[in-house]
Parts: C-alpha cells; structure tokens; sequence
C-alpha cells in the first residue's frame, strides 16, 4: 500500500508515521511509495511499522 493509500484511508496513521521519522509523507514522490519502500530507506522494518498500524489503529 503507498503512503498516499494508508494517509488517505487511515489519517490517523500519519501521526503514527511522523513518530518513526518518516517525514517524507507528505513529499509527493513519497507519496507514490509503498510503506515498504519508505521503511526501508529510512533503514526500517516494514513489517514492525504495519504491525504496530494494525495495534493502534485496531485493525486485525
């Protein structure tokens, strides 16, 4: 899912984001990147970020 999708779907989900460093949501070529193509530029793991999303999101 891109970074546009999540935002757009789940708003609350940029602050969450912010928080792990990724300022670059709102860079409209970070936007056309998938969560993990972001994770991993900023030498971050996809998998923790979408997990921690689902928990406080409350999504399963």
């Amino acid at each position: 899912m891109s970074f546009a999708e999540i935002i757009q779907k789940y708003p609350e989900a940029a602050e969450i984001l912010l928080e792990k460093g990724m300022h670059c949501i709102g860079c409209p070529m970070a936007m056309q990147e998938s969560l993990e193509d972001g994770a991993k530029a900023h030498g971050l793991n996809a998998d923790e970020i979408v997990k921690e999303l689902n928990e406080k999101l409350g999504k399963k």
